[in-house]
């Protein structure tokens, strides 16, 4: 038994030779983690930085380009609710644009001039027009003075007319009233508005095979954030007219017969403009026949207009109005250089001055964008009629 207590004592006083009860430092991360979190940073910049160049339809984590946002995968938010001026106005709309064309088995164009008074081109007008009668109705809005016309074509011609203020609602006045004039005679199925300024392009069979063989209406419109575009925007024409719908674009258009059916059986957007969208109202110089028919084409059939305007304007000396053209600047040149131009091009009143363009396309097909001209001086007569003899067009 001594022994065997011996031999415990002796074990325990064996273990007493080991150090004391030691207190282990703390642990020390592994350095594989710091490397591994080093790593997946450095992937995640380099990812972001310089994403793989994939088709659209593959989606890349660590870019949006080309992917689908995940706001994308949320349902849609819940439409707003109509107001009934704007369900009346929708169901008439619809209902215009999804009943079929009346057919004309003598379908005209009609050609609308607004002008002050006499129409300083008329001869150039009267040989474009010679020989084709039956397919083209003339009209005359003369704003100021009773016009003295030198061609037949345009003898009794002058409509009602009222008073136009540059700017102002009563240009879209004159607009909507030479167009409902038009519009009583049902052979007319295509519309085009003119200024006093305006020229042919091309003689008048081209023309009039170009607007008569779409389906489509040539109105511009384009979004401008800048303060001359979407900075015109008052939200007192909330809820019908939102900024998201609000557009810019050029007056002069060329619609086909439902659009200005359409156009004539509006009273709600148009209200909205004649309130709200004007010179100096709220500190901002709103245009109305800039933005009144490219909005609203925008909210109710953007996908039946071409967003450019068949007339064209130089407004390279960005000034509240295009270049006019003199005696001198009209040349074989300057017209070959305008119908040769096939894309639409647009540029935002902001500081990006951000670059729009899209290419004309006339049935799917790409095509001279511009069929008439302004702004021509009086004193540019003799040289375009020399140029434009017999209509025909050695610049194409």
């Amino acid at each position: 038994m001594k022994s065997d207590k011996d031999w415990r004592l002796g074990s325990m006083g064996d273990m007493q030779i080991l150090p004391g009860s030691r207190h282990r430092p703390p642990m020390k991360k592994p350095m594989w983690i710091i490397v591994l979190v080093l790593f997946v940073c450095v992937f995640l910049i380099i990812a972001y930085m310089y994403p793989p160049q994939s088709s659209s339809s593959a989606c890349y984590i660590f870019s949006s380009r080309g992917c689908k946002r995940f706001s994308d995968w949320l349902p849609p938010a819940p439409a707003r609710e109509y107001t009934d001026e704007e369900i009346a106005s929708r169901v008439v709309i619809k209902d215009i644009l999804t009943s079929p064309p009346v057919v004309s088995k003598k379908s005209k164009i009609a050609f609308m001039f607004l002008s002050p008074g006499s129409l300083p081109l008329e001869k150039l007008w009267d040989n474009f027009f010679q020989g084709h009668e039956g397919k083209f109705s003339v009209y005359v809005h003369a704003s100021k003075s009773k016009p003295v016309h030198v061609s037949r074509y345009f003898v009794n011609r002058d409509i009602r007319s009222g008073q136009v203020v540059w700017g102002k609602i009563s240009m879209v006045d004159a607009e909507r009233r030479i167009l409902a004039t038009a519009l009583q005679d049902p052979d007319n199925q295509h519309f085009v508005s003119l200024s006093d300024s305006c020229v042919p392009l091309y003689h008048f069979d081209y023309i009039y095979n170009y607007l008569m063989h779409t389906n489509i209406s040539y109105v511009d419109c384009f979004k401008d954030p800048g303060p001359h575009g979407n900075g015109r925007y008052s939200d007192r024409m909330l809820p019908e007219v939102e900024v998201k719908d609000f557009r810019k674009g050029a007056q002069w258009f060329s619609m086909k017969r439902q659009h200005a059916v359409i156009v004539m059986a509006d009273c709600l957007y148009y209200s909205k403009f004649r309130a709200y969208c004007q010179p100096g109202l709220e500190g901002k110089n709103c245009i109305a026949d800039e933005h009144y028919l490219p909005t609203f084409f925008q909210i109710v059939d953007p996908g039946g207009i071409a967003n450019w305007s068949v007339t064209h304007a130089d407004w390279s000396e960005r000034k509240w109005h295009p270049k006019s053209y003199r005696d001198h600047d009209v040349t074989y040149e300057l017209l070959k250089n305008i119908t040769s131009v096939d894309v639409s091009v647009h540029v935002t009143s902001d500081e990006k001055k951000e670059v729009q363009s899209w290419p004309c396309l006339w049935n799917g097909i790409q095509k001279p964008c511009y069929l008439f001209a302004r702004k021509f001086t009086p004193e540019t007569l003799d040289k375009l009629l020399h140029l434009f003899s017999n209509y025909s067009t050695p610049w194409t």
